[in-house]
């Protein structure tokens, strides 16, 4: 009856197991046809051949339990104990020859897919791949803070943000030129949110604690009208604060002088003894060489003395001007004693003095921003004024300096407002003083010349370019002082024309046109390297913390991390509560109830997706369009399918591709998002041995959209159980938004789903093959033939070695020959390229069927060939319709 022997068949179907309580069913509806007939009456119609062996009672039940079941599994042993289950599992995966060994079973459900050292990674044969992949029980998906994908778009925008500060400030600027010439009165101005934003951001206004009545009174005032409410409001508060704040001002100076003192007669008293050692020790020494100990000659010996008699004479003069400094200083402290408070008491008097200096600089402050305020805009008393007239090109100027300059980061159009500055004042400067006095100017050349740290003040600039520019001049200030930054000394020094004294000889000036050209160019060089240090560090300290948070109380108690999250997206941490914060990363996103949509600031929605927190505030799975274990099931089939006859740059591809995939899908967040991204598509029917060219974008809709769970559904309407297993893989919910999986599932949607798809082929299989193995065989080359990348792969598949020689009709002794010699010899008689043509494969099926036919043909009795009138001998019609399809278009 079989054309290999019966043992070949049955190891090779995924392990045989016949269901012989469907046989004679089977036997019924199918008495007597050919192979081929047999073949097509399933194939033609496979969605159909597929839900009637599905629905039939014992399969149906079946499937039934284990989807029902499947779901309340915790571990690899209670899936190993429950036998409807696992033997379910292993005979869709065609292991049911390998059912009893449960303890190798363990191994590969136990094994690590994405290590490629993991037990059933390290198995030949791919079906243990198969159905470790169908299960998670060795994949856990990590609760974390955030994805790497999150982490780089965090810091994508940060970066992003950063560079694009200076077009924020641009737009925010041309929107305020054109809209403040429309103004007619204060409330237009205060009631416009951007207005108001520039102008609060340009003068220093708080906008949380301000008061309408103030900014409106400011705006409204006259500076030259002592009645104005800016006068009268804040004029006599800031003469009272000014005075307040000379008082204790006054009151500050004697004890810091006293504290001064002290520090120095400390230091005195230390110094002077020291001193007197030092004398000593010459006096003892100058007594010895009158010994003359080493013999030296007189005019030697005595111009060696002189010398140390001169250097102690040096000593002696410092001992006493430090001695008279010691009275002086004891004298003064003592006078101060007599009229301060006492000395233990004097740190708490002078800490307290300094916050009421800080207190009354801070009414000072405030008001200086209203009088700003008042001077910057022309409105009348009551609050009107003529369109186009709230503001002269002057004071828009300065507003928009004021606000370009408010921004913590130096921009470019920043850096050019501090050119300009130091430009406009260079040609007036005849004295290096004036420039130590002015702190932009200080500034300015700081960042110029690579200075710009704390350790250099005012005082080192003045030093430097009144520096002796001789470089072999040892004591003159900058080889003095130099050190590590001396060439930056060097070039600054060069830069200026100042003379020692800090004037400028007659006919000079501060700088000639070149060395201020010079001194720009090195400015708009450096403006922004504090920024993108500063930038660098943010970046790397975020990078490194983040890993560590687990809830989100660490997330809120870490100001840089925090920070750093909000500035990415746009928000500013002074302006929003951390309680806001709290409650937008806790939002469930797929919820339009949910808190973060009441805001109605996408910033909040695009900060809440960018974190993975849960409703109780700690750190759960990431929500993916689909999972990583999935991702790499995915992106192996796809590099399997690309590399099974490509190039090596068609694998690198590959593997460029899967990277990709990898990257997008953990950014996708709807069906939408992922269909209209076609790499990602092509990517999925690829890896899912579905054509690309077979499908279009209004197919790939409706398979998306489909219920997997309505028999009715387009992709359950599909012959091709491909495009439900596609769909399974991935987390989209009805709405086509991402939703998170259950975490403790022992097996995905595509797991379960792909499962009791394999069941049902196996069971079609089983039953065409109870009464025709030959259908059997057809069916699993049909199925398996695409997956075969080289000549050992059909050798390790009795069926399909089967299969392969009634093809060729090659004797069953071609078995025994060396391994690498039937390799060779499968090669020279099948292009193995033509398993992934389906019509070349179905033409094999049509060639194949009538071959086996004509091996397993039974014997005909001759008088029944007379009395039937038929010179077939024995050859039936079904069969002669084989013969006649293969001869019009079999192989």
């Amino acid at each position: 009856m079989c054309a290999v022997p019966c043992r070949q068949v049955g190891t090779s179907l995924d392990g045989d197991n016949t269901a012989d309580r469907l046989a004679d069913d089977w036997k019924e509806r199918f008495p007597m046809l050919s192979t081929y007939t047999s073949y097509n009456l399933i194939a033609k119609d496979l969605l159909k051949s597929l839900d009637r062996t599905a629905t039939e009672t014992v399969n149906a039940r079946d499937a039934a339990y284990y989807k029902e079941n499947i779901g309340k599994v915790t571990s690899v042993d209670a899936f190993l104990d429950d036998h409807r289950l696992y033997s379910y599992a292993v005979k869709a995966y065609g292991l049911d020859d390998m059912g009893y060994a449960k303890a190798f079973m363990r191994k590969v459900l136990d094994s690590d897919l994405a290590d490629p050292n993991s037990f059933a990674n390290k198995l030949t044969d791919e079906r243990y791949r198969n159905f470790a992949s169908a299960f998670t029980f060795n994949t856990s998906t990590t609760a974390t803070a955030q994805t790497e994908a999150q982490l780089d778009e965090v810091i994508g925008l940060y970066t992003a943000g950063a560079a694009n500060a200076g077009s924020a400030i641009k737009e925010e600027s041309r929107y305020y030129n054109a809209v403040i010439d429309q103004i007619t009165n204060v409330d237009q101005l205060l009631n416009n949110d951007r207005l108001r934003s520039y102008v609060f951001t340009a003068f220093g206004i708080d906008p949380k604690t301000y008061s309408r009545e103030a900014v409106r009174g400011a705006l409204s005032s006259d500076l030259n009208d002592p009645s104005s409410y800016i006068n009268t409001q804040f004029g006599a508060g800031v003469i009272a604060a000014q005075e307040a704040r000379q008082v204790a001002s006054d009151a500050l100076a004697p004890l810091q002088l006293r504290e001064t003192h002290l520090t120095r007669i400390t230091k005195l008293e230390t110094d002077i003894p020291a001193l007197q050692t030092q004398i000593t020790d010459l006096d003892a020494e100058i007594a010895r060489l009158s010994t003359n100990p080493d013999g030296l000659g007189a005019a030697e010996l005595q111009a060696l003395i002189d010398s140390k008699e001169a250097a102690k004479a040096t000593l002696q003069t410092r001992r006493s001007d430090y001695q008279a400094e010691l009275v002086e200083k004891q004298t003064a402290v003592a006078d101060l004693d007599a009229v301060l408070v006492p000395r233990a008491e004097a740190a708490s008097r002078i800490a307290s003095l300094k916050t009421e200096i800080a207190r009354q600089d801070t009414i000072i402050s405030s008001a200086n921003k209203y009088f700003m305020l008042a001077a910057a805009f022309n409105f009348a008393a009551d609050g009107t004024a003529v369109a186009g007239t709230v503001q002269d090109t002057s004071q828009k100027t300065s507003t928009q300096e004021l606000y370009t300059l408010s921004n913590p980061r130096v921009t470019t159009a920043a850096a050019l407002i501090h050119q300009e500055y130091f430009e406009s004042r260079i040609g007036s400067i005849t004295t290096a003083q004036e420039i130590a006095d002015d702190s932009r100017l200080v500034a300015y050349l700081k960042v110029a010349y690579g200075l710009d740290k704390l350790s250099v003040g005012s005082l080192t600039i003045r030093n430097i370019i009144t520096s002796d520019p001789d470089p072999n001049n040892p004591s003159s200030y900058i080889n003095a002082f130099g050190g590590a930054d001396k060439a930056n000394y060097v070039a600054l020094r060069a830069a200026f024309n100042f003379q020692e004294d800090g004037t400028l000889a007659v006919g000079d000036s501060a700088q000639t046109a070149t060395q201020t050209a010079k001194t720009a160019g090195a400015y708009l060089t450096h403006y922004n390297d504090k920024d993108e240090e500063a930038d660098a560090l943010a970046i790397k300290r975020f990078k490194g913390q983040i890993g560590a948070v687990k809830t989100l109380q660490d997330f809120l108690g870490e100001s840089t991390l925090y920070s750093f999250a909000l500035k990415a997206f746009g928000i500013d941490p002074a302006k929003v509560s951390a309680f806001t914060i709290k409650n937008v990363l806790k939002s469930d996103l797929n919820d339009p109830k949910s808190y973060v949509y009441q805001l109605k600031d996408e910033r909040f929605v695009e900060l809440a997706k960018a974190f993975n927190f849960g409703p109780d505030g700690n750190v759960t799975a990431p929500k993916l369009a689909q999972s990583e274990a999935e991702i790499l099931v995915m992106s192996r089939a796809y590099l399997t399918a690309k590399s099974r006859f490509g190039t090596k740059d068609d694998k690198e591809l590959a593997q460029k591709e899967a990277e990709y995939y990898s990257a997008q899908m953990q950014k996708v967040e709807t069906v939408k998002e992922f269909l209209s991204d076609a790499r990602l598509v092509a990517f999925v029917l690829t890896a899912n041995g579905i054509d690309t060219k077979s499908v279009d974008a209004e197919f790939m809709a409706k398979i998306f959209t489909s219920d997997l769970d309505d028999p009715k559904s387009f992709a359950n309407q599909q012959s091709n159980r491909a495009y439900r297993k596609m769909v399974a893989s991935f987390n989209f919910n009805s709405d086509g938004k991402v939703v998170q999986p259950d975490a403790d599932a022992v097996q995905s949607r595509r797991g379960i789903y792909e499962t009791i798809d394999s069941h049902v082929r196996q069971m079609l299989e089983e039953e065409a093959g109870s009464d025709n193995a030959g259908v059997r065989l057809a069916l699993y080359f049909e199925r398996k033939a695409p997956s075969v990348s080289s000549a050992y792969d059909i050798l390790a598949d009795d069926a399909l070695f089967a299969v392969f020689k009634t093809l060729f009709q090659l004797p069953d002794e071609v078995g025994s020959a060396n391994i690498d010699a039937q390799a060779d010899m499968i090669k020279r008689h099948l292009d193995l390229k033509d398993l992934q043509d389906p019509e070349k494969v179905s033409k094999m099926i049509v060639k194949f069927s009538v071959l086996y036919d004509l091996d397993n043909q039974a014997t005909t009795d001759p008088a029944l060939s007379v009395l039937t009138a038929s010179g077939s001998a024995g050859i039936s019609a079904d069969l002669m319709m084989s013969l006649a399809q293969l001869r019009t278009g079999g192989a």
